[in-house]
């Protein structure tokens, strides 16, 4: 069995926290967009002031030689991560948080195909802990369906007010367009886990994969918000909560976020990365409650006892491919310890 120390358990609390970050940043951002800031300009304003928080850290530390495979890289790193982000906040914007986090539940199941096709991932149905790994993705993700589909009877409403059916009904026409976009935007998300991991792998620093990738993002992101943003006004920032967002977005959901999950991509691999995913549904589903006051639906706590199944049946299969492992690099050095004694001491007597 793994032993259980400080540096096993690190990967697994800081993905968790991981996503109380991310729900914390989408319900945050979903409130300012509420209040008429773009979702374009969300992304640039704090995708660059993720680079200035950044450029310090890469300015002080050791130099190394930067390649051109590397930059280009990190380019397309940063492509698909400010395409990927400029469909994610124009999804919340049209839908929820817990709707961003439904859809985000299919990023196992195109990491686990990519991850396969570019075989990083062996599939071996014949391993329990492989079969629970595709068993409980697929629980996960439909258990996030089951959120999306079924609302049911409202458990709990924080809002009494008599326009509350003229509203959903009113958002029901939004809500198509935002899913379609934090679909693409999951599939990005996949492509984003599996390139990533195979830079870090090619750049031990990881400020410096860090500092690129969110200085491309800038880049890309302002031209690409330049052409979907035509109101001049939008760029004029209110101290408000549209400043909070843009600080909370650059601090934890880029640069905290974006570094975890590199170094959880470094340690432990995409899939392990992705299959967090289905734990943001339930924090979601809590938060909107909380802090933007949304109804809780019967749908939503079904699908998420759903998805909690599906949760721990893939962290089951993780901490027993891990254990295996761990079992089989033991054996060959045990026994090797073993052997080096009798030969020592064959020796000494045939010297006697």
């Amino acid at each position: 069995m793994a032993p259980c120390t400080w540096g096993y358990v690190l990967p697994y609390a800081a993905m968790v926290m991981v996503q109380f970050i991310d729900i914390g940043a989408a319900t945050i951002n979903k409130a300012a967009m509420s209040k008429g800031m773009s979702s374009y300009v969300l992304v640039v304003y704090s995708s660059a002031l993720a680079t200035i928080f950044l450029l310090p850290c890469f300015i002080l530390q050791k130099k190394i030689s930067l390649t051109f495979s590397f930059l280009g890289g990190q380019f397309l790193l940063g492509l698909i991560g400010s395409s990927n982000m400029l469909l994610a906040y124009t999804g919340i914007n049209y839908s929820s948080p817990t709707l961003a986090s439904a859809m985000g539940n299919v990023i196992p199941i195109f990491t686990f195909i990519l991850a396969i096709i570019f075989r990083m991932e062996k599939l071996d149905l014949r391993r329990s802990s492989c079969q629970a790994k595709v068993l409980g993705t697929i629980v996960s993700v439909s258990g996030a369906f089951v959120v999306i589909l079924y609302k049911g009877s409202v458990i709990f409403s924080p809002s009494n007010s008599p326009d509350q059916n003229v509203m959903m009904i009113l958002q029901q026409s939004k809500w198509v367009f935002g899913g379609l976009m934090l679909a693409m935007a999951s599939v990005l998300k996949a492509s984003w886990n599996i390139l990533q991991t195979s830079i870090v792998k090619n750049c031990p620093s990881m400020i410096t994969v860090l500092f690129f990738y969110t200085f491309f993002v800038t880049i890309q992101s302002t031209v690409f918000s330049l052409f979907l943003e035509s109101n001049p006004n939008a760029w004029v920032l209110r101290p408000d909560i549209e400043m909070i967002s843009i600080v909370f977005s650059a601090i934890f959901g880029s640069l905290y976020h974006i570094g975890v999950e590199t170094w959880c991509l470094h340690q432990k691999g995409p899939i392990f990365v992705a299959m967090f995913r289905p734990l943001g549904v339930a924090i979601a589903a809590v938060m909107v409650v909380i802090f933007l006051g949304d109804a809780l639906h019967l749908g939503s706590v079904i699908g998420s006892i759903i998805i909690a199944v599906g949760f721990y049946a893939m962290m089951w299969a993780q901490v027993k491919e891990s254990s295996t492992s761990v079992i089989e690099n033991e054996v060959p050095s045990l026994a090797s310890t073993q052997k080096t004694p009798l030969l020592q001491c064959r020796t000494s007597v045939e010297d006697v």
